[in-house]
């Protein structure tokens, strides 16, 4: 009998979250209301550099990604006038769990597991309502750091780990990242190379029935970096040279099959 109760507890728990997860999939595709993002900052290293940029930031800072998304959304016809809000929120205390870099599938679903629950709990701020979409920002000192680690997206949970670098010149790559993982959490896959790091033709290039058709006009944010040649790619400075293709607009529900 206890077996049994304890196997329905199971299924109606593994119900809920599967309802949750359906739910926020539809709300956050549908694109009728805007969406509300919070921006949470983290000294990833503990440094003075970090902290210093960390103080200094305000919600202006992340206008770009917003005006980013609503230039591409409009372009799709979506009629939404504000598709993202982005709200700035204080900086937290405590970093999120990290995903090992040889972490298999059940890795990866136990770190799942983590993120969440550490999402739940970092993400409530005394007076302040949570964000439907929630990206952890990391910072680190350039000085100190040659390449960032990977960030991650996640559409089970509206979830975002960004790393990001503490300089005023690295603000656009930065936004860059930002964008491109909160794509993630509504939908959008990579579109580039794991390899070789190239945009995948077609659906990684911003234009793919250009004639010539290198160099490409700008990146497609889930590719990453804009096609030069069929080997050569080049990072954009900022989202001005980057677009949202139509692969990635389909998978967002900015346009349907």
């Amino acid at each position: 009998m206890w077996r049994n109760i304890r196997i329905l507890v199971l299924l109606l728990v593994l119900g809920a979250v599967a309802l949750q997860q359906w739910l926020d999939r539809v709300h956050t595709q549908s694109w009728q209301q805007t969406l509300w993002v919070g921006i949470y900052p983290l000294n990833a290293d503990g440094s003075r550099a970090a902290q210093d940029y960390i103080e200094a930031l305000t919600e202006m800072d992340f206008a770009p990604i917003a005006a980013f998304l609503a230039r591409e959304a409009r372009r799709y016809g979506v009629t939404l006038d504000e598709p993202v809000h982005i709200e700035l929120y204080p900086e937290g205390t405590e970093l999120p769990p990290a995903l090992a870099p040889d972490a298999g599938p059940l890795g990866i679903a136990w770190w799942s597991l983590k993120l969440r629950w550490y999402a739940r709990h970092a993400s409530s701020v005394a007076g302040r309502v949570p964000s439907r979409i929630r990206m952890f920002v990391l910072y680190h000192d350039p000085a100190t750091l040659e390449r960032a680690p990977d960030s991650h997206g996640l559409q089970k949970g509206l979830i975002g780990v960004v790393h990001a670098f503490a300089a005023r010149e690295m603000t656009g790559s930065n936004d860059i990242v930002i964008a491109h993982e909160f794509l993630h959490t509504v939908g959008a896959s990579d579109k580039y190379d794991y390899a070789s790091g190239q945009p995948l033709y077609p659906i990684g290039y911003a234009d793919p029935g250009q004639k010539p058709l290198y160099p490409q006009p700008a990146a497609e944010i889930m590719a990453g970096r804009r096609a030069l040649s069929e080997q050569e790619s080049q990072m954009p400075h900022s989202l001005r040279d980057v677009v949202v293709g139509t692969a990635t607009a389909l998978e967002i529900r900015w346009t349907h099959p």
